[in-house]
């Protein structure tokens, strides 16, 4: 029996019925090496113990939804005791004295934390080539990149390090990776998953998520992080589902729209291909398929950087060498700073520090800041009018595969749009999942992503299952 193979729920019904043990299970994912760089740090000690611990507390009759059951934290979530790197030299040694919200529900229902992963820094790209630590790659072809910023979260996943890993996404930082790595990645609403403990990058768009092998094992996941936080002031206090409740369900009567600027020339033909015979599936097994137009789409990337990059450089203006971080040199306060940033954070994340700070200065703040803020209200009508006609969005998550490592990263403006896909829902508040739809003719898988209304991720989860369950999927060995 491959228990690196199992669903969430069949792992945890085996512990409980005392068929496997927890050691055992984690044994079995801790056997296969990362030879991918998906972690920057490893806790194999703390993870004996813990799966040690929940063995005892299953012996005595305890069942929580993830009871010795291991996953993966992504680097910028803070971690009681446990370095938080963002993959970054800024914070390569800081050690939070507190863990995040998700991370107190985890220990809670009982995961066993088999180490962080690495990522682009401070989550600002979309290939995970960024860290400071060295590149990811690809479990299904270490040539190329695995996706980004999440792109060691969806790593582990891929090549059945663990089960599960959170991760961020800001403008699809879960979705893209997830799409790279053959896996399912889920970005609830905003506000649905506190973001208490998350180091922001963007904090109107950020949301942490999970990436699983499949819409089912999401739902276990998700259901253990969602729920309302009141040291997050952008938490939602709304009720919270059993998401596994929308699983094991058809789609007859379903209402799915197909936005036609999602397959237009940015998109590859296989992407397109693929995806377009997915709605055709959904439509075969009695969906029915909406037609529409989204006439903001050519400036959501646009609206996007300016947003994040004006919050990015805001938030990390709190980095300078003096309370914790990299501690710089020179004769002054001004050029310790100044000192301490120049060389704690990389080229991308300097950047968009720039972007941002152009973007929120005097004189320019109208010409770009507020009219992003403007085109997000457009976007949000947007959708507002396409769910009067439909339930549920499917398009691609990105315009091609996973692209060679070192064959884009260089280009600023190319890798923007390689969010091209994912950056509406983050700006519009909305959940989306991704799920492989396709292989290309060299094996790299191809993801769509399926977009909900607000709180809405029980139909998206539905959705996704259905197509999973008759879906073959070609896992790596």
């Amino acid at each position: 029996m491959e228990l690196t193979k199992l669903s969430i729920k069949s792992m945890r019904e085996k512990l409980v019925s005392r068929e496997i043990t927890s050691a055992e299970l984690l044994a079995s994912f801790s056997e296969r090496k990362d030879e991918y760089f998906a972690y920057v740090t490893q806790t194999s000690d703390l993870a004996v113990e813990s799966a040690q611990v929940a063995d005892l507390r299953i012996a005595a009759g305890e069942n929580a939804p993830l009871l010795g059951i291991p996953g993966a934290v992504k680097d910028n979530i803070c971690t009681d005791g446990i370095k938080t790197t963002c993959a970054s030299k800024m914070l390569a040694d800081f050690i939070p004295p507190y863990d995040a919200d998700v991370v107190q529900r985890l220990k809670q229902s009982g995961y066993v934390l088999t180490g962080k992963t690495n990522m682009d820094e401070f989550a600002m790209g979309s290939s995970s080539q960024t860290s400071v630590f060295g590149g990811v790659k690809n479990p299904y072809d270490v040539t190329r990149v695995p996706g980004g910023s999440s792109g060691g979260s969806a790593a582990v996943v891929a090549a059945r390090l663990a089960p599960f890993a959170l991760g961020s996404d800001t403008g699809g930082s879960i979705r893209q990776p997830a799409s790279f790595c053959g896996v399912t990645g889920i970005k609830p609403t905003y506000g649905r998953v506190s973001r208490y403990g998350l180091v922001a990058f963007a904090s109107s768009l950020d949301q942490i998520g999970v990436f699983t092998k499949t819409a089912a094992d999401s739902a276990e996941v998700l259901n253990v992080i969602s729920g309302y936080d009141k040291r997050d002031a952008t938490s939602a206090n709304v009720p919270t589902p059993d998401f596994t409740s929308y699983l094991n369900r058809d789609v007859r009567g379903l209402r799915i729209a197909l936005p036609d600027e999602y397959f237009g020339d940015t998109v590859g033909d296989d992407v397109r291909t693929a995806v377009l015979n997915a709605a055709k599936y959904f439509e075969e097994s009695g969906a029915t398929l909406v037609p529409c137009s989204m006439k903001v789409f050519d400036y959501a990337v646009s609206a996007y950087y300016l947003l994040a990059c004006a919050e990015a450089a805001s938030n990390l203006s709190r980095f300078d060498g003096v309370k914790y971080g990299l501690r710089g040199e020179g004769a002054t306060y001004e050029q310790r700073i100044v000192d301490s940033r120049n060389k704690g954070f990389g080229a991308e994340v300097k950047r968009r520090i720039l972007l941002g700070n152009y973007a929120l200065s005097s004189g320019y703040y109208d010409a770009y800041y507020r009219k992003a803020q403007a085109l997000r209200q457009e976007i949000i009508k947007e959708y507002n009018d396409v769910f009067t006609k439909a339930d549920i969005i499917l398009t691609p998550t990105a315009p091609e595969p996973a692209f060679k490592i070192g064959s884009s990263e260089n280009d600023p403006i190319k890798m923007f749009l390689a969010d091209i896909c994912t950056v509406m829902a983050n700006i519009a508040y909305l959940p989306g999942i991704n799920t492989t739809c396709g292989y290309t003719d060299d094996g790299l898988p191809i993801g769509m992503s399926l977009i909900g209304k607000r709180f809405d991720e029980g139909g998206i989860i539905g959705a996704a299952d259905f197509f999973e369950r008759n879906f073959r999927r070609k896992d790596i060995p």
